[in-house]
């Protein structure tokens, strides 16, 4: 991508105000939309009209290989659809240009903001840099220990040192899996009106948080994601309760199923609906791993990206075989044992259900007595892996459907093909039979000269670092979506994250050292005048932009603060006690059947269930995301309700009260060390000369020392990161 990308759409500045390259691209970006936007209210009168028309048709020809492109150049043309550029960093004369420049990075960023006549903010401080990585890269905050080790050790290398063994930390794939589990809409249950709980599915979860840890290579992890269980099967009969790697491919095929299923009310084995299944599975791979609106294809021709309706089927295609699966894992004798027995009583239960069909009420009264003693009768469950596997048998022929309606197939069966737009003109389809379909779309996905997976991926992680995406819809790559504000840096890191192997931890590295990473979040009042007129939106990143903790490290930190965590990596997922009312709301309130042990109440928030239809209070009142779609962004919302749960809630008056204990102990009845710990606990800073005597006159007034502690919960040095 040329650097001049958006510069035609530059207008004269009004005076004072400079234009820099990125804030072109985000003008044009701007103009664009509005252009869609009337495009899109013109479409709304006539698009269906046109469809209409397009139902009665018969099924569009192939023109792959007619005299016609079936792609235009300008289709071709899009940002995201170019390859991925080399693009070298800018250079600098002047000294102090050169200076701050700590890595590559940083003169990509320098570019923009002196062609804007702006300048970086200084170094944050310390104690800043300490907090915002550990919270950055664990969820959790430092301890006085490790704040003091950072502030101790001069050496010039100590940040470096610092990135390095936060990055070690087993609770790195805990923060860092979570935001891939947002992504791909996590689940353990399968919403709609049953919400029936996936028993296994924790496993999946385990299986992100590791290999994270494990730095495993993105374009393995996607693999084993799209296509684990035909890896698997190849390996013939290797067990996967000893063999990791292989458990690994079997669980990470789950992927498949994470998707909200409506189940059939007469047989809630059977989905509602085969298609919605599939639907749910080709939506998936588009959004999460090639950042585009592939779902928007499934009625028609996309209204605005260069994908046909028949791009969206043959991609679907890919999908057809494959079939959700409990793949056992016990012994093969145990687990013949236990289908015989379940298969036998299954079969005379699907018996007395179909005789209920006719009978007299009071013969079904009968009926429902006798199913429920057989139900009884049968063994418990024996432990699965949650996954998917090929199935011939049952491939679903895919067609082009009337408006996606399952019941209005067009023409013949289609094969497997990738988007047409990313292909060579005149590219064929794969036979709908072809062997390791998913295999071979997991290929496509991960091949190095493929434009969209490095940038989606390595714009996913400088979101997570910085608080706003390079391409502010990482989602959507399409022409929808936003343009990147800084195109040769996007095409630069994702290059990187290329030759590194797809090692997530070197690109981790690479941002989290770097200057601009390490600004303070605060500047001058004249600097932020200036900079507000040009930049409001810090595209530009003149300055760190401060974000409030998520819900998931606001419930962590009081834990770990309060000395209650109970840091236990992995394993299955802890149901807390909630209040009994929403219990009730279920359509199986047994469903939430409390954890028995309370030390797993206190587990880290990504080992709670996570359950469609149910979410904690505490938890989503600080905007956990829904689960029903992919969350490519968390929202930081602010209102009346965030108070009063953290001055009121159950949560925060118990760890407030557990917090106060703990500093009772720490400070051996000393007012100053109880202050400057809690402070430094909550904040990981030690309190101001005025905090500290107000905060010990609290002590002395005789409230309840819990109620400092609350206060401290309640802190904005607390809730935000610097």
């Amino acid at each position: 991508m040329s650097r001049r990308m958006g510069e035609s759409s530059i207008q004269q500045q009004p005076t004072g105000l400079t234009a820099s390259p990125a804030s072109a691209r985000e003008n044009a970006g701007a103009v664009n939309c509005v252009r869609t936007i009337l495009l899109a209210v013109l479409i709304g009168l006539i698009s269906w009209q046109q469809i209409a028309a397009q139902d009665s048709a018969p099924a569009p020809a192939d023109r792959s290989v007619g005299k016609q492109p079936e792609y235009s150049e300008t289709d071709r043309s899009h940002w995201s659809f170019l390859p991925i550029e080399n693009s070298p960093a800018p250079s600098f004369i002047d000294d102090a240009d050169r200076q701050w420049i700590a890595t590559p990075i940083d003169a990509f960023i320098l570019a923009d903001l002196k062609f804007a006549d702006l300048r970086p903010a200084p170094r944050a401080d310390r104690r800043t840099l300490v907090r915002r990585l550990y919270y950055n890269l664990t969820g959790l905050p430092p301890t006085p220990q490790e704040i003091a080790a950072f502030l101790e050790d001069d050496s010039p290398d100590a940040w470096a040192r610092l990135v390095d063994r936060v990055l070690a930390s087993p609770h790195y794939g805990e923060k860092w899996g979570q935001h891939w589990l947002d992504v791909i809409r996590f689940a353990e249950s399968e919403g709609f009106e049953y919400d029936r709980h996936h028993a296994s599915a924790w496993r999946f979860r385990d299986y992100v948080v590791r290999s994270f840890n494990q730095d495993k290579p993105f374009d393995q992890f996607t693999t084993e994601q799209l296509a684990g269980d035909e890896l698997a099967a190849r390996r013939g009969d290797a067990d996967p309760r000893i063999d990791e790697s292989l458990r690994d491919q079997i669980v990470a095929a789950g992927f498949h199923r994470l998707g909200p299923v409506r189940r059939n009310a007469g047989n809630p084995e059977i989905a509602f609906s085969r298609n919605e299944v599939l639907t749910e599975m080709t939506d998936a791979v588009g959004t999460v791993f090639l950042g585009l609106t592939v779902g928007c294809a499934r009625c028609h021709d996309h209204m605005f990206d260069p994908f046909k309706q028949k791009d969206y089927y043959r991609l679907q295609a890919f999908l057809a075989a494959t079939n959700e699966y409990d793949a056992p894992f016990v012994d093969r004798d145990q687990w013949s044992d236990w289908k015989a027995k379940t298969d036998a009583i299954d079969e005379q239960i699907d018996k007395l259900k179909d005789e209920a069909g006719n009978a007299p009420e009071k013969q079904k009264a009968e009926i429902r007595e006798q199913i429920a003693e057989l139900t009884k009768q049968l063994p418990p469950a024996v432990p699965t892996l949650f996954s998917v596997q090929n199935e011939s048998a049952r491939r679903a022929p895919i067609h082009l459907l009337k408006r996606g309606d399952d019941t209005l197939p067009i023409g013949e069966a289609l094969g497997m093909r990738f988007p047409g737009v990313l292909l060579a003109e005149g590219s064929r389809e794969l036979a709908a039979d072809s062997v390791h379909p998913k295999t071979r779309l997991a290929e496509w996905v991960t091949a190095a000269d493929n434009p969209l997976t490095a940038r989606v991926i390595a714009n996913r992680v400088w979101q997570y670092h910085f608080g706003e995406a390079l391409v502010s819809t990482p989602n959507d790559f399409g022409l929808n979506g936003a343009t990147p504000t800084h195109p040769e840096l996007l095409d630069w890191l994702a290059r990187q994250l290329i030759d590194s192997g797809w090692s997530l931890k070197s690109l981790h590295r690479l941002i989290l050292t770097s200057a601009v990473w390490q600004q303070s979040s605060r500047v001058d009042e004249d600097t932020l005048a200036k900079s507000r007129k040009v930049d409001a939106k810090n595209r530009l990143l003149w300055k760190f932009s401060r974000r409030r903790l998520t819900a998931e490290e606001l419930r962590d930190s009081m834990l770990q603060i309060s000395g209650e965590l109970n840091s236990k990596l992995t394993g299955e997922s802890v149901i807390t006690p909630v209040d009994p009312e929403l219990v009730k709301l279920l359509y199986k309130p047994d469903q939430w059947a409390v954890t028995e042990d309370p030390a797993e109440h206190n587990r880290r928030s990504t080992y709670l269930i996570a359950k469609r239809n149910l979410k904690l209070p505490f938890m989503e009142v600080f905007d956990q995301p829904d689960l029903q779609t992919s969350c490519e962004c968390r929202e930081a919302s602010t209102h009346a309700p965030q108070a009063l749960e953290l001055l009121n809630g159950e949560f925060s008056n118990r760890m407030a009260a557990r917090l106060a204990r703990r500093l009772e102990k720490l400070s051996g009845g000393s007012e100053p060390q109880f202050v400057d710990s809690a402070f430094e606990l909550a904040t990981g800073k030690l309190p101001t000369t005025a905090q500290r005597e107000a905060a010990i006159e609290v002590l002395r007034s005789g409230l309840p020392t819990r109620e400092l502690a609350l206060a401290l919960f309640n802190l904005n040095a607390f809730l935000y990161v610097e």
